[in-house]
C-alpha cells in the first residue's frame, strides 16, 4: 500500500526539477531575489507542462526561511512541513467552480497566515468557475491583502475573463521538447530499475505529446508488466504505431514499393491502430523530411513539394473520419497516388529490347483504360448537357447529399473512385464529378455504367453522371464564363429534357465569390 505511482513520486519539489520551462523559472527566480513579488500570477499551458508543480515550488520558496538564489532551501521547518501548511490552500475549480467556494475563500483570506509570510492559493482549472465565482474573484484580485498571493492556472486560457488577466502576471508554460523528456525519464529508469531500450523511452517521449505527467503515467503503466519495455509492447499495450514504423511506411513509399506499403497499412487496420495518432505521425515524420530536403537539397524520389503535399492532404484526412467510410481507406489512396509505376527502376517496369511487350499489355498492367473517340464523345456530351440547366441549387444539394452517402456496402473500386470525388457542377437532370488522381478518371469512366446505377440507387434519382479531372473542370469552367460574357447558351444534345432558353447568370451555378469576369 505504500506505492506511489511515478508522477506523484517524482513530482518536482525545487525549481531544478522542473523541466522545459527554463525563461519562467528563471523570471519567478529573480523576482523573489529582488523581493518583486506580484500579487496575483496566471500559469496557463497544456496538461501535464509543470504549471501547478511551479505553484507550490514559487509558494514553497516565498515563504523559505533560508532561500538560495530565489529556491527553497528544503531543510527549514516551512519547507519541511510544507504539504501540511495551512497557509498554503490548493483549490480545484473544475469541483469547487461555484461563487459559494469563492466567497468562503475571500472570508478566510482576511486572516493573516499560520507560520509563513504569505497566504497562497493555488487554484487549478481557473477557467472552469462560474460567472459569479469570476465576479466574486475579481473583487479580491483588485485590492487583495498584503499577506495574500494567487497562482491561478489553466489548461484554457480563453475562458478565462479579461478582467482576471488583466490584474495577473502572466506566464505561458510551453510543451516539453520530446528530448528533454527522454532524459528526464532515462534518469527515473535507472532510479527505479525499470529497463527499457532507447527507441521506447524515445516513443514514450513521443507521445506525451509534450506532457512530463502524461510521459510518467504511460510509463509506469508499461512498467507493470516485468520485461523489458520495446517497442512491440508499447505498440500493443497503447494501440499506437511507433515512429520507426511509420518511417518505414515513408520508406516503402520513397522506394515505390507498392505491395509493402499495402501490407503496412492493413497491418495499422488490422492491430486497431489509433487513426488520429497514425496521421499525426506521418505528418511529423513527412514534414521533417520535407526541410530536410530544403536544407540539404538531398534528391530523392519524392521531392519536397510532394512531401508537402502529403502533409495537406494528411492534415485534410483528418475532417473525413467522421464520414461512413473506413478511415484507412482514405489513407490507402492518398498514398497510392504518390507510388507511381513510372518512376520504378526501368528494368522493373519496362521490358528489355528485345522483349517488346505491346503497348495494350503494358496499359493492361497499369490497370488503366484509356479513353477512346467513343467516351471522349460522351464526355463532351454530358459537360454540355449539363451545362443546359446547371444551377447552384443543385450543385448544393447533390454536395450535400454525397456528404452523407453511405459507402460501407459499395464494392471497394467504386469506393475509391467516389471518395478521390466531389461534385463540380450539378443540373436537374446531370452531375459532374472531378478527381483528384486522374488514374480515377479513367477507372470511372471504364466503369461509368456501375458507378452511375450505384449512385442513382443510393440517392433514389436518375442523373446521368460524368467524371473528369480537375484540370479537364478548370478549362471547362473557363470555357462556359468565356460563353456567357459571348451570351453564348448551352442546348442538350440527344437529350429528351426540352431546350431552356433562359440566360444563366453565372452565380447560379459557382459560387460567385471564386469567379472574377474581367
Amino acid at each position: 500500500m505504500n506505492y506511489k505511482v511515478l508522477y506523484r513520486k517524482y513530482r518536482p519539489n525545487n525549481f531544478e526539477n522542473i523541466i522545459g520551462q527554463e525563461y519562467i523559472i528563471k523570471t519567478l527566480k529573480n523576482s523573489i531575489i529582488h523581493n518583486n513579488i506580484s500579487h496575483a500570477y496566471i500559469f496557463s499551458g497544456p496538461r501535464g507542462t509543470g504549471k501547478t508543480s511551479t505553484a507550490k515550488v514559487f509558494a514553497k520558496a516565498i515563504n523559505c526561511l533560508n532561500q538560495k538564489d530565489g529556491s527553497p532551501c528544503g531543510e527549514c521547518e516551512f519547507c519541511k512541513n510544507f504539504q501540511e501548511n495551512p497557509d498554503i490552500i490548493e483549490i480545484d475549480a473544475a469541483s469547487n467552480n461555484g461563487v459559494d467556494e469563492i466567497r468562503n475563500l475571500i472570508d478566510n483570506i482576511k486572516l493573516t497566515p499560520t507560520n509563513g509570510k504569505y497566504k497562497v492559493y493555488i487554484i487549478d482549472e481557473v477557467h472552469m468557475l462560474t460567472t459569479s465565482a469570476f465576479n466574486a474573484l475579481l473583487l479580491t484580485l483588485e485590492e487583495p491583502p498584503a499577506h495574500a498571493i494567487f497562482i491561478l492556472a489553466t489548461t484554457n486560457i480563453e475562458n478565462v475573463p479579461i478582467t482576471i488577466l488583466s490584474r495577473c502576471q502572466r506566464f505561458d508554460f510551453q510543451k516539453i521538447k520530446v528530448s528533454d523528456i527522454t532524459k528526464a525519464l532515462k534518469r527515473i529508469c535507472e532510479l527505479e530499475d525499470i529497463k527499457i531500450n532507447d527507441e521506447a523511452l524515445e516513443e514514450v517521449a513521443y507521445l506525451s505529446e509534450g506532457g512530463m505527467r502524461d510521459a510518467l503515467s504511460l510509463l509506469d503503466q508499461l512498467s507493470k508488466s516485468n520485461e523489458e519495455i520495446t517497442l512491440e509492447l508499447i505498440e500493443s499495450v497503447v494501440k499506437t504505431i511507433s515512429l520507426k514504423s511509420v518511417n518505414d511506411l515513408l520508406n516503402d513509399l520513397e522506394e515505390n514499393d507498392v505491395e509493402k506499403t499495402l501490407e503496412l497499412i492493413n497491418d495499422f487496420r488490422n492491430r486497431a491502430v489509433d487513426y488520429k495518432t497514425l496521421i499525426k505521425k506521418i505528418i511529423d515524420v513527412a514534414s521533417n523530411r520535407a526541410k530536410n530536403i530544403k536544407l540539404t537539397s538531398r534528391y530523392q524520389r519524392l521531392n519536397y513539394f510532394e512531401y508537402k503535399n502529403l502533409v495537406l492532404a494528411m492534415a485534410d484526412s483528418l475532417n473525413k473520419i467522421n464520414i461512413n467510410v473506413d478511415s484507412y481507406t482514405i489513407l490507402e489512396m492518398i498514398l497510392l497516388e504518390y507510388l507511381n509505376t513510372s518512376n520504378i527502376k526501368n528494368e522493373e517496369v519496362i521490358p528489355e529490347p528485345q522483349k517488346e511487350v505491346p503497348e495494350e499489355v503494358l496499359k493492361e498492367k497499369m490497370n488503366v483504360t484509356p479513353s477512346n473517340e467513343l467516351s471522349d464523345e460522351l464526355v463532351n456530351i454530358r459537360i454540355n448537357n449539363c451545362f443546359v440547366n446547371a444551377q447552384k441549387k443543385y450543385l448544393e444539394s447533390l454536395k450535400s447529399a454525397f456528404d452523407n452517402l453511405f459507402l460501407q456496402d459499395i464494392p471497394g473500386k467504386i469506393k475509391a473512385i467516389l471518395i478521390d470525388s466531389q461534385v463540380v457542377a450539378a443540373s436537374d437532370t446531370n452531375i459532374i464529378f472531378t478527381c483528384h488522381n486522374e488514374h480515377n478518371v479513367a477507372h470511372a469512366i471504364n466503369d461509368l455504367d456501375e458507378v452511375e446505377e450505384l449512385i442513382n440507387k443510393e440517392l433514389n434519382s436518375d442523373y446521368k453522371i460524368i467524371f473528369i479531372s480537375e484540370k479537364r473542370w478548370l478549362e471547362e469552367k473557363n470555357k462556359y464564363i468565356e460563353n456567357i460574357k459571348n451570351k453564348k447558351g448551352y442546348s442538350y444534345i440527344e437529350e429528351k429534357m426540352p431546350v431552356k432558353n433562359d440566360e444563366h447568370l453565372l452565380n447560379d451555378i459557382f459560387d460567385a465569390s471564386k469567379i472574377e469576369i474581367v
